[in-house]
This record gives C-alpha cells, sequence and structure tokens, in this order.
C-alpha cells in the first residue's frame, strides 16, 4: 500500500501564488475550495444556481486581489467564506432580496409552504426563508459561526442573530411538518 503525499498547505498554495504567479496552485487552492463556498453561497442566495457560479466567480476575483493582505489569522477557507458571503450579500441587496434584519422581537414575515401537499426537502425549505434568516441559520447551523461573529459579518447585533435564528427555526419546523388533510382513521 502507498502512502499519499501529503497536501500542500493552503498557505504555501498562496504563497506560491503570490510570489510566483504560480497558477497550480491557483488551481488547488480553487478545487480545494471551490465545493464548499459553491454549497454556502448557494444556500445564502436561495438556490439560484446561476447567481451561486457568479458569486463564486467573484468571490475568488476578490480573494486573489486581497490574497496580499491576508494575515492568516483565520483559515483560508473561512477568510473565502467571508468574502463569499459579503459578495451574495451585495447580489441580494442588488437584486432586492435581502431585507434589512429584524429587531429582536419582531414578528418574522409569513412563508407559507408550497402547497404541493407534500414534505419539502430542507435545502428547498432553507431556500423560501427570507434571506436575513437564511444567511444566519447557514452561518450558525451549517458554517459553525457565533452569534458574535455572525453579527459582525452582518453588520447586526448579536441578539438580532438569535432573533433571526430562532425565526428561521421556527419557520423551518412549519415547512417540515408532515401535511395533515383532515383524515380521520376509523377503528
Amino acid at each position: 500500500m502507498r502512502a499519499e503525499t501529503p497536501a500542500v498547505p493552503d498557505h504555501a498554495l498562496a504563497q506560491a501564488l503570490l510570489l510566483r504567479g504560480d497558477e497550480r496552485a491557483f488551481r488547488e487552492l480553487y478545487s480545494r475550495h471551490t465545493p464548499r463556498l459553491f454549497q454556502f453561497v448557494l444556500r445564502i442566495v436561495g438556490g439560484a444556481e446561476h447567481d451561486a457560479e457568479d458569486v463564486v466567480q467573484e468571490t475568488w476575483i476578490r480573494a486573489t486581489e486581497a490574497l496580499p493582505t491576508f494575515r492568516w489569522q483565520a483559515a483560508f477557507g473561512t477568510w473565502l467564506t467571508g468574502i463569499g458571503l459579503n459578495v451574495a450579500r451585495g447580489l441580494l441587496r442588488k437584486q432586492g432580496r435581502w431585507e434589512l434584519p429584524m429587531e429582536p422581537g419582531t414578528p418574522e414575515p409569513f412563508r407559507p409552504p408550497p402547497s404541493d401537499g407534500d414534505r419539502i426537502d430542507l435545502e428547498r425549505a432553507i431556500a423560501l426563508l427570507p434571506a436575513g434568516q437564511r444567511a444566519v441559520l447557514v452561518l450558525y447551523d451549517v458554517e459553525g459561526f457565533t452569534h458574535d461573529e455572525i453579527a459582525e459579518r452582518l453588520g447586526i447585533a448579536p441578539g438580532t442573530s438569535k432573533s433571526q435564528l430562532s425565526h428561521a427555526r421556527r419557520a423551518l419546523r412549519r415547512m417540515l411538518e408532515p401535511v395533515h388533510e383532515g383524515r380521520h382513521e376509523h377503528a
């Protein structure tokens, strides 16, 4: 059995890209981080694949431009995710699909689940959430950010992050509940 060659660390690849313009280093970083970045962005933009592809492309352009100033205080993937979040938010704002964050205690807008009579899947339910709730849910439950980190990234208070998460989870539970159509079973 042949031992696998250890992967080149992100930092070394980034240095090769910066110092020598090494295209292979860029390709390795891209292939290593794009699948996760795409899934993250796809959730943030509500499942619109074309928008997610555009956001990923713009994220890599901005990341490449900002790489000389990256201090490596966070993992490369975390830094890239932050850039992707900002690009996605910008796109949603431009499309009029990024609402202002709700203050704690503000009732969330109700979006009824599709009336197809079937239980909908989680990804589809996440896509139906308002953009602010969707972003907080994905950042907290999927990406593992804290409420303080989310607040900093989205420019909201930590309490607003908690409230958005609570509203998002409640809406998901409603959307994912099995549909009962008043059928009565006779004994």
